[in-house]
């Protein structure tokens, strides 16, 4: 196929469902569009759409054009995510994401290696799905539990998340102390919404505590953070957070099997750009300050 621009007109046709939608997705007129479909089902001599009052939908010929575009547009963003990193300085964009609960050791580190390379623009990006970074989605991930195994990432292990069960003076006035770790199925307690979480401390909680102890969930890991100093029960919270917050009461000793193993990801090709090495390089010394 020697005209690009007209199989990615109708891959927007296709995805929209519209002229006018898909028009404003290029930027070009509705005219262009309809021209471009024109022409490609021309010299295709198929039809790739039904047209009808609301709009265009893709024939059986349209949908197997559109298979083809929708993998030649997904590497085109491939590519272009690689190209974004690939420059020489510290300058630019740098993405890096993780698990929101590792904000508070995080961010400081990226503030301070923003304000040592004044071209660099850094955008954190936070929550549970994986962000591909074989699409330039990320430059950097750092994730936890088990290795990451996707291919063609470079997976480096990192440091751990250690986690404390604590609760607010509120929830103790209230309810007292466990004495033990026996007397934990007597108390109210905080727990992620998705029973099926793999988080070691997650986990533990579930195989220790019955279900209907658990009276507070929720899927951020902020909002737990914020259930317990409320009070609504005992949970878990990260080293950082018990440093913010010391009013917070540990209501058994910690252990090592609640903390997570953190990794440090990046793809192949821009694991050895000068700008990933020097966050890297950078994180991990100020990681070594760490008192974990």
């Amino acid at each position: 196929m020697d005209n690009w621009d007209e199989i990615r007109t109708a891959f927007q046709v296709a995805r929209i469902g519209t002229v006018s939608g898909a028009a404003d997705a290029l930027g070009v007129h509705h005219a262009t569009v309809i021209r471009h479909i024109d022409a490609l089902e021309n010299r295709l001599g198929v039809k790739l759409f039904q047209r009808h009052a609301r709009g265009y939908t893709a024939t059986e010929a349209g949908q197997d054009l559109m298979q083809v575009a929708t993998a030649t547009d997904d590497q085109f963003t491939q590519l272009a995510g690689r190209i974004r990193g690939q420059g020489e300085g510290v300058s630019g964009d740098l993405v890096v994401t993780s698990l929101v609960m590792l904000s508070p050791m995080l961010v400081p580190v990226m503030a301070k290696f923003r304000r040592e390379n004044p071209d660099l623009t850094v955008r954190y990006l936070t929550g549970d799905r994986l962000f591909r970074l074989e699409y330039g989605e990320a430059h950097v991930a750092i994730r936890a539990g088990a290795a990451p195994d996707q291919p063609d990432n470079v997976v480096q292990p990192f440091t751990f998340q250690p986690l404390h069960l604590v609760a607010s003076p509120e929830y103790i006035a209230n309810h007292g102390t466990p004495a033990d770790e026996d007397a934990l199925a007597d108390h109210w307690f905080i727990g992620h919404d998705n029973a099926e979480s793999r988080a070691p401390f997650i986990q533990w909680l579930n195989a220790t505590v019955p279900a209907n102890r658990i009276v507070f969930r929720t899927t951020d890991n902020r909002a737990l953070v914020d259930a317990v100093l409320a009070g609504a029960g005992i949970g878990f919270v990260s080293k950082w957070e018990m440093e913010r917050h010391p009013e917070l009461v540990e209501v058994i000793p910690s252990r090592p099997e609640w903390s997570a193993q953190l990794w440090l990801v990046t793809h192949v090709d821009l694991h050895r750009t000068t700008k990933v090495q020097a966050f890297l390089k950078f994180l991990k010394e100020e990681a070594a300050a760490w008192d974990l």
